[in-house]
Order: C-alpha cells, then structure tokens, then sequence
C-alpha cells in the first residue's frame, strides 16, 4: 500500500495553452500569462474572485507571483516561488496544508529570443569561469550523452530515433509549434551538426507562449463541470548549478532515479504501471537517460527499446506524445508547466485521436535532465490513489 500522501487531495481542475508560435508579433511575457490565466479559469468554471493562492512566473518576462496577485485584485492570497513541477508540488502541499484551498499556476515568455544566430539567452550562462570552456546548453548536455555513448555502445540512430518519433507526434498535433512538420529519422542523422553528438533535429526548438493550470481540493472539484487529473506522486532531484556545474556523467548520470524512487513509492505503484511519460526532451539523448533511470529500462538497454519502437503512439511507453520540446513548444520556463499540462491532456482526451494512447490512465511528466543537474518527477492519473 503507498504511504498516506497530502498530494492525494489535491487535483488539477483545469490547463490551457495560448497559441504557441516561433514569434508572436504584438504579444508580451504579460499579455501571455493573463490571456492563459483566462483561460484556465474559464475553463474551470471559475473567476479570479475563486482564487485564493497564484504563482505566475516568467524569470525571463518580468512578471514574478506577487505582481500576478496584484493583477488579480490584490486580495490577500498564498504565493509560491517555484517553476513547472516544483510549482505544482508547492502549490499542492500548500492546498494540503490549508494555506489556500484554489491556486492559479501560470508562465509565458515572448520576445526575450530574437537573435536565431546564437544560442538562447538563458543557455549563456555570464559565470566567467563557466562561460570560456564554451559550456553553452547543447555542449553540457552532449557530454552526458557521450559518456553513455561509449559505455554502453548506444548508437546515433537510436538519438534520432527519438527524435523522429517526437517530431513525428508534434507533426500531428494543430497547436504544435512544429505541425506539419514531419521529420524521419533520417532527416535527423543528415541535419547539421551542433555539439558531437548532437545535430540540429536532436535539439529542442524556441519558441513564445504561455500556459496556466487550476489546482484545487478533490472535494472543491466535484462542484465544477470539470473531470479531475489526481497527483499520485512526486519528489524533486536538485543536484547543483545549472549550466555552472560540470555535468560529469558519473556524478549526475543518474539525476532523477532518487525522484521517480519517491513517486512511484507514494502513488503505490511501479514502471510497468505507466501508460506514457511526457519526459522532457531538451535533446533526444536525455529521454533515453530517462527511460533507464525511472525505471523503465535497465541501464544501457533503452537504446535498444527505443529502436524497437517503444516511445512510439502504440509503443509500449509513448513519450512527449504532444511534440514535446523538439516540435510543440519551448517557450522559456513555460515549458517546464507544459510537460504537466502534456500530461492532463492526454488523461482528458485532449490530444487528436491519432495522439491518443488508448485506455491511459496513469501518467508520468519531468522536468530537467542530467545537463542541467535536476531532474523533478511527477505521476498523474484519473483515479484517485
């Protein structure tokens, strides 16, 4: 039996997406942000006056959770700090807690990246000493990748495999930054190089938008017209800096595994429970990192599941089955929110049929990667624990 879980009276009433796009000429890091707000309430059922607890957040746009509580009303309301997942476990703790009993999680970036010459503002790190080994996003994580690569024999194909499958799923999806755009894994192995062994197609695009969730009370959820997405479980594995830190394989290979440990303990349940996981896909390699150390691979055999065609829709584990990070979006820190709402959509009936993992009802969403040194886990599913 899992252990008794505050998480368990906690559910995500609602999730929205603004319109994602390369560019979103006219629109702010704000506009984004209240426009997706909107939406989640309206979604819910709900108005700002409902809403006793927010955290709206865009490092990169200006806009922080107490200034997303005065453009509520500047009512007294609980506010967290954190992004993405540690914004939905603390928000969730504090609901559990009776801190507040309705919170308002939102985040959007446009108009921070313009410069498509050079890599994304927020992977220059200004640390001198970090910043002239040319240790730029790509690079940290291509490091991990090789070490992986040379211990375990894991081939490019299987990288651009899943970065096929991926973009494949993105392809397909209308709201996806990337729809339309159907990619083979050859197209993968012939795009140009990047950081060895990355090439441009394994690299998560950049994009602008905004999300929002609505998480509340099981028992707060039953008098809206809404169908309930329960938190099951999950932890956070922070390690060091990131993109400060060297990522050396050996140290922070394994980030995570302590993380998916702790969920999977909480919510009662294994790997093999799983129907997919919205893993976060910054670079192809990482999912297949992921995959061994959540526990749904043995080390240095996910390669291998991955060439036989397992994160496929119809797989035996979909993964990023909305287009993740390589094709859907990766607006700044909203993305982090997006692998959640990934997630919620998929359990809902959201995604197209032809994106839907038939009979799903435990899901799994991360954040991070070995690259960056954190890894935060987090299980959903339609069923109360």
């Amino acid at each position: 039996m899992p252990s008794p879980s505050p998480l368990h009276s906690v559910v995500v009433a609602s999730v929205y997406n603004t319109r994602q796009a390369k560019e979103l000429p006219g629109e702010t890091s704000a506009t984004l942000i209240v426009e997706a707000m909107r939406g989640a309430l309206e979604r819910a059922g709900l108005t700002p006056d409902d809403v006793d607890g927010v955290n709206a957040n865009s490092p990169y746009g200006g806009i922080n959770p107490r200034l997303a509580a005065h453009l509520l009303g500047g009512r007294p309301r609980w506010t967290g700090t954190d992004l993405g997942i540690g914004a939905v476990l603390e928000a969730a703790g504090a609901i559990a807690t009776g801190q507040c009993h309705t919170v308002l999680l939102a985040d959007g970036q446009a108009g921070r990246y313009r410069d498509h010459r050079s890599t994304s503002p927020w992977t220059r790190p200004e640390n001198e000493f970090v910043a002239c080994f040319g240790l730029y996003t790509a690079a940290e994580f291509a490091l991990v990748a090789r070490r992986h690569m040379h211990l375990y024999g894991t081939p490019a194909e299987a990288l651009a495999e899943v970065a096929a499958t991926i973009r494949q799923n993105g392809a397909r999806h209308p709201e996806a930054v990337h729809y339309g755009r159907f990619v083979t894994r050859e197209d993968v192995l012939r795009s140009r190089p990047i950081a060895e062994p990355f090439r441009l197609l394994d690299c998560a695009i950049n994009s602008e938008g905004g999300s929002a969730m609505v998480l509340t009370t099981a028992e707060r959820a039953r008098d809206l017209d809404v169908t309930p997405v329960y938190l099951l479980g999950g932890a956070l594995d922070r390690q060091g800096m990131a993109y400060v830190t060297a990522p050396v394989y050996d140290l922070y290979g394994r980030v995570g595994e302590r993380a998916a440990a702790i969920a999977y303990r909480r919510a009662g349940i294994g790997p093999e429970d799983v129907d997919f996981a919205e893993l976060y896909d910054p670079f192809s390699f990482e999912v297949i990192r992921q995959l061994e150390v959540l526990g749904f691979c043995r080390e240095g055999e996910a390669a291998d599941f991955v060439l036989e065609g397992g994160i496929r829709i119809g797989g035996d584990l979909p993964v990023a089955t909305n287009g993740g990070l390589l094709s859907f979006s990766h607006a700044g820190t909203a993305q982090l929110l997006q692998k959640v709402i990934a997630a919620v959509e998929q359990l809902t009936g959201r995604h197209p049929p032809e994106l839907t993992v038939p009979g799903a009802k435990i899901g799994m969403a991360t954040n991070g990667g070995a690259g960056a040194l954190f890894c935060d886990v987090l299980l959903l599913g339609l069923e109360a624990p």
